[in-house]
């Protein structure tokens, strides 16, 4: 799991939108995943989560340390919402395969800039803003050609929108000179 020993912290700084950017540096081991293509508006990720869970519960995958993790492929404010492409899936065992119909794809591997968002699915935009906008050109690092991911800490089935925990894992090294 990207739950590995912080390596550089940032300092919060205030916002007027009322949570303070923390930003971590993790070493992110690869993840292998099983789960579903998505294309659409990135709320809508969750019916893929949903089809991929049942295939892999129904073939013995899930278990306690599963953990869900979707990657964003397309800038949403440089993509029509039609044409945004996502990935949903979870988190599988040693020595298994993705069940048919999902497909493995892998994630992390590298250094990450972790932002970890409490609230509402629906208010991340906030927090990439914040991410890219504040945080990343301050860092001196830059994005790897890798997709941004988001970790799932909690079930939106048994947590309260305000309550969720989701981390934003941002593939970063230093300038390409």
């Amino acid at each position: 799991t990207p739950d590995h020993g912080v390596t550089r912290r940032s300092g919060p700084s205030a916002a007027p939108d009322g949570f303070e950017l923390h930003v971590s540096l993790r070493e992110v081991p690869l993840l292998r995943l099983a789960g579903l293509e998505h294309r659409g508006s990135y709320m809508g990720v969750g019916k893929a989560f949903e089809i991929a869970f049942a295939h892999l519960h129904g073939a013995g995958l899930m278990g306690p340390d599963t953990q869900g993790l979707a990657a964003y492929l397309d800038d949403p404010f440089s993509v029509a919402e039609s044409r945004l492409r996502s990935r949903a899936g979870w988190t599988l065992p040693e020595g298994t395969s993705a069940p048919a119909p999902l497909v493995e794809f892998q994630l992390g591997g590298c250094q990450c800039a972790v932002l970890r968002w409490r609230g509402p699915y629906a208010d991340l935009r906030a927090a990439y803003q914040r991410l890219y906008g504040e945080w990343l050109p301050a860092s001196g690092l830059e994005p790897l050609d890798q997709p941004v991911f988001e970790a799932y800490l909690n079930n939106p089935r048994d947590t309260a929108p305000q309550d969720l925990l989701t981390d934003i894992l941002l593939p970063v090294g230093p300038p390409i000179v």
